[in-house]
């Protein structure tokens, strides 16, 4: 680990005491350990343990929360591709717990990328209701949808816009608000050199003033007896509870339950802040910029769906370019002043009559949603994943899931014996 700089060191020993700061600095000398949680959108933890070829360690953090060696190669493992769990920092997995978010309710994620806590929210709500996953940087919310489609999220409205832009857009309509602030990163000390390097008392000054315009905008964007969560991965008073104390004495309406903090040396993990707060039931009248979604009629789509699936068909929407998405159970009212990456899932596309299904599709359904699946087993396995095509049963036609761990990993289409391969390029692991 690089020198950690000199105005940073003075600073957490002064926080911290000589005894705390000097077990902060022999854990900051060993090895962070990788961790991942496991995805009950799809899987319980009993059935992942025991798909698992690899060494599980529970992390104590949450139930579903395990470590696992460095030369476990979890991103092109066939649990990763499946969307049974998600690479996250043990620590990054304590806060939205705290949201106490339930299914059937509207809520916010603000500074959604790249979805780990998104994806968390989700499985609480076991994707109903609303979940708005919002990332200001459209690069960064490419990346959120990409890990909601793997994870398999139904309710989910993706958006790209700023915070404040946001709040103009909805106003006071969700039930939960979670701020996992951008901050000065001084958490990430012993996995990212770079965050050393990038630290100053000015970048800390500069990242509370920006947590400050978003929590600003969280407050607007918050119901009256609403729950916000906010969380830093950093260990700056100024970024933590300087700045919830300075919240609370700005909005009134607002108190602190309870916050909390992690270290290297003392928990799981890198560390972590969190905060909780409720909004005062009060005067005034909550937004209601939702409304139940309503489907249209589709016949090239419902003609798939037919063929393809047992269960009902959902209520589905057509753009103009022709994409077919199946929304969340809420959507706005108003779409003019939303930049939208994503609402729902994106099940396919019409062109020339046909509907194609997009590979979210398949991510989104367990395998006995579907009418038929091609079954893969030892070596068909990594060469589907990898592009290939492989044989599968005479009898299997057209469109159909390919299924490893008893897990939908991608379409393949059927022909006399063979299944064609429709992983996407991006995502095909070599």
């Amino acid at each position: 680990m690089p020198k950690l700089p000199e105005a940073y060191v003075t600073r957490m020993r002064a926080q911290l005491g000589e005894a705390g700061f000097s077990a902060y600095l022999r854990a900051m000398e060993e090895s962070s350990r990788r961790a991942l949680r496991v995805n009950t959108l799809k899987t319980t933890i009993q059935s992942f343990t025991a798909d698992a070829d690899f060494l599980l360690t529970p992390t104590g953090v949450l139930p579903e929360s395990f470590f696992f060696e460095d030369e476990v190669a979890i991103g092109r493992h066939v649990l990763h591709a499946a969307g049974l769990c998600y690479v996250q920092e043990p620590a990054a997995q304590a806060p939205a717990p705290l949201t106490k978010t339930k299914p059937d309710m509207t809520v916010l994620d603000l500074c959604a990328a790249p979805g780990g806590k998104t994806t968390q929210l989700a499985a609480m709500m076991q994707n109903t209701g609303l979940l708005v996953a919002n990332e200001p940087v459209r690069s960064r919310a490419e990346v959120l949808v990409g890990n909601l489609e793997r994870i398999g999220v139904t309710n989910a409205l993706v958006t790209s816009m700023r915070p404040d832009a946001l709040a103009a857009a909805l106003g006071a309509s969700f039930d939960v608000v979670l701020v996992d602030a951008p901050c000065s990163g001084e958490g990430m000390f012993r996995k990212d050199e770079t965050a050393i390097m990038e630290w100053s008392e000015e970048h800390v000054l500069s990242c509370a003033a920006r947590q400050w315009q978003i929590l600003e905008s969280a407050a607007r964007l918050l119901k009256r007896g609403g729950r916000l969560v906010y969380s830093t991965c950093t260990f700056s008073r100024e970024e933590n509870e300087n700045a919830m104390e300075s919240f609370c004495a700005a909005h009134p309406d607002f108190s602190l339950l309870e916050s909390r903090r992690m270290y290297p040396h003392s928990s799981a993990g890198e560390g972590q802040f969190m905060a909780v707060l409720v909004r005062a039931e009060g005067a005034g009248q909550n937004a209601a910029p939702f409304t139940s979604t309503v489907g249209e009629r589709i016949p090239a789509f419902e003609t798939f769906w037919r063929e393809t699936f047992v269960i009902d068909p959902p209520k589905a929407m057509l753009l103009p370019d022709g994409r077919v998405l199946i929304p969340p159970q809420r959507i706005p009212k108003e779409l003019k002043n939303l930049h939208i990456v994503r609402a729902g899932v994106l099940a396919g596309e019409v062109k020339n009559s046909r509907f194609t299904p997009d590979h979210a599709l398949a991510m989104a359904y367990p395998a006995g949603a579907f009418r038929a699946c091609a079954t893969l087993s030892g070596d068909e396995i990594s060469r589907f994943l990898a592009g290939e095509t492989v044989v599968c049963d005479d009898a299997l036609a057209g469109w159909c899931p390919a299924v490893a761990c008893g897990h939908p990993v991608g379409w393949g289409k059927a022909v006399y014996g063979v299944l064609k391969n429709h992983i996407p390029k991006g995502l095909r692991i070599r």
